[in-house]
């Protein structure tokens, strides 16, 4: 994989309806960076070329000059046509950017030529979203490098669909998920999902490109590019302080927007699919199995199936008025012998002719320990999971098993289940009112004058980076001032437990020395 050795940054460049000038700027800056190896994985997906296999047809070449050149373009051809593209995000050129181009106009060009064809299918579906919300049409192409537009990938990490949400965020947004139904691959919820996430992603950062950064590695990590960056709120200032997958996360958004504009420039054509052009859903209120629609329709259960990715089983379970997609004639004949369909082989798909029972997800609820009581905390701006546990005088790990927090991801206005004793609850109660300053003053594990606390330091070992403790100071906002350093770390390095109490002075070992 070719090493990127200089990043260009264009600045100034979209200006819509015209084109960059001479005049333009072009800042060198030195970053060493890969084509990340998400996308290549992404695009080389097994499962990915099978689904695309199913649902296109061969391409016909009768249109297409196939003697058209391609290959490399000047770097001139790419600003000109970047800066030309009409949109409220601030598109930028620049040698990653130009690596992930090349990347779907020269070495993927059959994979691009089949999601061309797919984005007749789901792009007016985006659209109508993405329109309604007056939000920038361009968020139409995350799904491109997201998923490839497959509603049924599935990453490594638990994301799946065409918008690839995680479980926990899926469950946060509305989406349903069991044994039989995820509607993270249901193509037209989970848009609806994704696209409320964008809005909430836009009302914190202000800025498309940071939305689309924390979409990707989630509005913690971004925080924390921010904070470590002086507080910069640029996508490429922050770019050093991105987790490595993200950072070419945007360069990708760039360039897959730029390959669906101007494919006809690269003699990229979309490959014709079988989705139909139009589609209407049937409302299900009875156990239903995809067999029992093809074969009184006459048609192919992975028709069926392609419409459909939400259902696991090829089974619509009962209850909660879940939908069935098909092409709009076909919606029609199923309306006119509904119950027939429903009645169809009846005893073979549902033993007994006892209907299916839908399994129910319930979000799983702790029993208030013995001697606790239960108090409530809403998350403000500013807030981390760390911060509240000590707060609280609880374990971080605790916190978030009691309100099925991962990765510490919370959000302003989140309510937050606490154990307390019963004793203390008056106490406790309070901390929701107080403010940040005086939250920090009555932690126990917040560095204080105390009379009681050690006032000599350890000898100290010239191997290792020290940290001076200051008033306000607790471990966890002390590891948040260095990179990749946690709470934990600080403990285990200066033979310290959670109930240990900081004092102003003292010497905390970082690191050891490089």
């Amino acid at each position: 994989m070719q090493k990127v050795k200089e990043l260009v940054v264009l600045t100034s460049m979209v200006i819509a309806g015209f084109v960059a000038s001479a005049q333009d700027k072009i800042d060198s800056i030195n970053l060493l960076e890969e084509t990340p190896p998400f996308l290549e994985e992404c695009l080389d997906s097994l499962v990915n070329q099978w689904y695309i296999s199913k649902a296109t047809d061969n391409l016909v070449l009768d249109s297409i000059d196939i003697n058209a050149p391609i290959g490399q373009l000047p770097d001139s051809v790419y600003i000109k046509r970047i800066a030309a593209i009409s949109s409220p995000m601030p598109y930028t050129y620049n040698s990653i950017v130009k690596s992930h181009i090349e990347l779907y106009t020269l070495r993927r060009r059959e994979l691009v030529q089949n999601m061309l064809g797919l984005s007749e299918y789901y792009f007016p579906m985006f659209e109508q979203e993405l329109d309604a919300r007056q939000m920038p049409l361009e968020l139409k192409y995350l799904p491109i490098i997201e998923s490839a537009l497959n509603p049924r990938a599935y990453s490594r990490a638990g994301a799946a669909g065409l918008w690839q949400f995680m479980y926990y965020t899926g469950k946060q947004y509305g989406l349903t998920i069991n044994s039989y139904v995820d509607e993270r691959r249901d193509p037209y919820k989970s848009t609806v999902a994704a696209i409320d996430f964008l809005n909430d992603l836009y009302a914190i950062y202000k800025d498309w490109f940071l939305v689309i950064a924390a979409y990707n590695c989630g509005p913690g990590n971004v925080n924390k590019a921010i904070r470590r960056s002086g507080g910069h709120r640029d996508f490429w200032k922050i770019y050093y302080h991105l987790p490595r997958e993200t950072r070419g996360y945007v360069p990708a958004f760039i360039a897959a927007t730029y390959t669906f504009m101007y494919a006809k420039e690269h003699n990229l054509y979309a490959k014709p699919h079988t989705l139909p052009a139009m589609t209407d859903t049937i409302a299900i209120n009875q156990p239903l199995h995809f067999k029992q629609v093809a074969e009184k329709l006459n048609v192919k259960v992975d028709y069926i199936r392609s419409l459909n990715p939400q259902y696991r089983k090829d089974l619509i379970p009962a209850g909660n008025n879940f939908s069935l997609r098909l092409a709009i004639n076909d919606a029609s004949d199923f309306a006119a012998i509904e119950d027939s369909i429903y009645a169809y082989k009846r005893e073979a798909y549902f033993v007994g002719g006892k209907t299916t029972v839908q399994p129910q997800y319930m979000t799983y609820t702790p029993d208030t320990p013995k001697d606790k009581a239960t108090v409530y905390y809403t998350v403000k701006s500013g807030d981390a999971i760390g911060l509240i546990a000590d707060w609280y005088d609880v374990r971080t790990s605790d916190l978030r098993y009691w309100n099925n927090v991962r990765r510490n991801l919370i959000k302003t206005g989140q309510k937050l289940r606490v154990y307390v004793p019963k004793n203390k609850t008056e106490y406790y109660s309070r901390i929701n009112e107080m403010s940040y300053s005086e939250k920090q003053k009555l932690n126990s594990k917040t560095a204080t004058t105390n009379s009681s606390a050690p006032t000599k330091n350890l000898p100290i070992d010239a191997n290792f980076e020290y940290y001076t403790v200051k008033s306000g100071d607790n471990l966890w906002t002390i590891a948040k001032k260095f990179d990749n350093i946690s709470n934990k770390d600080l403990m285990q390095l200066n033979g310290l437990s959670e109930s240990s109490k900081l004092w102003i002075g003292q010497k905390l070992k970082i690191r050891p020395k490089s």
